[in-house]
């Protein structure tokens, strides 16, 4: 409604309008998603000097005048302050019934607003279902609440307080450090130390949540609403379904529309097929509705690492493997934590090894590349990769904590050297400059120099789109953009969304690394273990 007021506005008064995302996260502040928003920079974030025009848009319009009053002090944001966040195309390229055609529809909605009138939380039967699943049902064990919207997360952590649930968190993508939550709230997976009376029961977080953390503590999942980009489904179940969970199985909840609705949009119709497509795809082993029988399809599995070549590879992410490893040294003898965390770069030692002809003697190591990306390789005696397979050399690191160590050969320092010209080179030819094709900066530049070629001559051409390609070219991403552009192009973000994104990161000096900082990134060799036959 607010953004036809603000075209009706532009028209009344023959003005510009505003070409591009006015999504509800530009057009008010009271109701934005932050794990888009908070990517591109919200339009009305608080900066000095704020003028009693910005102050204005705060509140919910509801009569006309109201949505007429704010459009107005919306637009001269836009024109003023904001008007390089959009295209602008004047209003003698529209049809006369464009107006009347805003206004109709803006009319039907308000009105919609009346007839429905305030909502009341104390009937919401979804959220009572909710509460009585947290405190009766598991009222003991903890629980994950995901759901797609921040504004869902605030309301219901609000709502389920006044309902005493507790002790629980709300995580979007407006939270400063997500991570600190997730470890209150799954602290022996996490690896933390949380103080008594501060870990966390219950947890409820949008999809900032739903990749990269460990939250094995937990084996209960509800999904408060069924997002469309399925794959988020499995991606949510996985942050509890990972090595180290101890429960002997692990439930997931998905609230559905009533039997009438869902007649009308066949939603569980549609989730059902697309799980099924996804499976035919990638693989999965979950059942999703309760009538499913459980498919015994294993193979890519939300953050598992890329093709590899070992004949007998886990169905489990690298992360999980390399942390689980980790994680049982620690346990089984605990001074090891702070020794290994005290050891330097570029150690190395070196083990007997027992060779076979498609596993020879050599080096394992393990470096950090310029562009931030951990990487083991194995080396043979001639200076040769062995496998690129991750879980193949984690496995050929592997080995009693009583292993006797041995002297490095004389080879060894040049074995690292290979391996580390070796990964450099993998980086650059399978990516070239731009990194492995699988990375957010490849496939983002892909997709935006195949937009631009399509839409060069049009309204949809510009300078900053040209120079937001060229700096992902040039330019390593920072890390803020990598999650960010990871986490849309996973939703499955328009090519059109993808470009008025990294044009945004750009302008915020959100997007790649300065020349200054690139200057001080270089390889670094983390570790490297000889593997000697006796």
């Amino acid at each position: 409604m607010l953004r036809n007021f603000v075209f009706l506005h532009a028209l009344e008064h023959d003005l510009r309008l505003p070409i591009g995302t006015t999504d509800v996260g530009v057009l008010d502040t009271q109701s934005f998603d932050e794990d888009v928003e908070a990517a591109a920079g919200n339009v009305f974030e608080a900066e000095d000097g704020d003028t009693d025009e910005e102050a204005a848009i705060d509140g919910a319009p509801r009569t006309e005048a109201e949505f007429r009053a704010r459009a107005a002090a919306l637009y001269t944001l836009y024109a003023g302050r904001f008007e390089s966040r959009f295209r602008w195309l004047a209003p003698r390229h529209f049809e006369a019934t464009l107006r009347t055609d805003l206004a109709g529809d803006a009319e039907t909605l308000r009105s919609l607003l009346v007839r429905f009138g305030t909502w009341h939380a104390a009937d919401d039967t979804k959220l009572r279902a909710l509460a009585d699943l947290l405190t009766n049902a598991h009222g003991d064990r903890k629980v994950l609440v995901f759901t797609q919207f921040a504004d869902t997360v605030r309301y219901l952590a609000h709502e389920l307080a006044a309902r005493g649930v507790a002790p629980m968190a709300a995580v979007t993508g407006a939270v400063s450090d997500p991570t600190a939550l997730a470890r209150r709230f799954s602290p022996k997976s996490a690896a933390g130390r949380v103080p008594d009376g501060d870990e966390l029961r219950v947890l409820v977080a949008t999809d900032v949540l739903s990749e990269g953390q460990n939250l094995q503590d937990c084996a209960i999942v509800v999904n408060y609403d069924l997002p469309w980009a399925i794959i988020r489904l499995i991606q949510r179940a996985g942050r509890v379904d990972r090595l180290g969970q101890q429960a002997p199985e692990i439930l997931c909840y998905s609230f559905l529309p009533a039997d009438g609705i869902d007649r009308l949009i066949r939603l569980r119709e549609r989730v059902r097929t697309r799980l099924r497509e996804n499976a035919e795809v990638v693989g999965t082993d979950e059942a999703f509705f309760e009538d499913e029988d459980q498919r015994a399809i294993v193979d890519l599995y939300n953050e598992r690492a890329g093709i590899l070549d070992g004949e007998d590879e886990t169905d489990v992410d690298l992360s999980s493997y390399a942390y689980q490893i980790w994680k049982n040294a620690i346990a089984a003898d605990p001074s090891l934590e702070r020794r290994i965390e005290a050891l330097p770069p570029v150690v190395y030692s070196a083990r007997a090894y027992a060779p076979t002809p498609e596993r020879p003697e050599g080096a394992l190591v393990y470096l950090r590349t310029a562009q931030g990306n951990d990487a083991l390789a194995w080396m043979d005696r001639d200076g040769n990769s062995v496998t690129e397979s991750q879980f193949e050399i984690l496995r050929a690191a592997a080995c009693a904590p009583d292993t006797p160590a041995l002297p490095r050969p004389a080879d060894h320092h040049d074995l690292v050297r290979h391996a580390a010209e070796h990964v450099a080179h993998e980086e650059r030819q399978v990516g070239g400059q731009l990194g492995r094709p699988s990375g957010a900066r490849f496939r983002t530049y892909e997709r935006l120099k195949a937009y631009a070629e399509r839409v060069a001559g049009t309204l949809f051409d510009s300078e900053a789109l040209h120079h937001a390609i060229d700096d992902l070219y040039r330019r390593p991403l920072r890390q803020v953009a990598v999650d960010t552009l990871n986490r849309q192009l996973r939703s499955g973000v328009s090519d059109e969304t993808l470009a008025q994104l990294v044009i945004a990161l750009r302008d915020d000096e959100r997007l790649c690394i300065s020349h200054e900082d690139e200057e001080t990134r270089e390889p670094r060799i983390i570790c490297s273990l000889g593997l000697i036959e006796r």
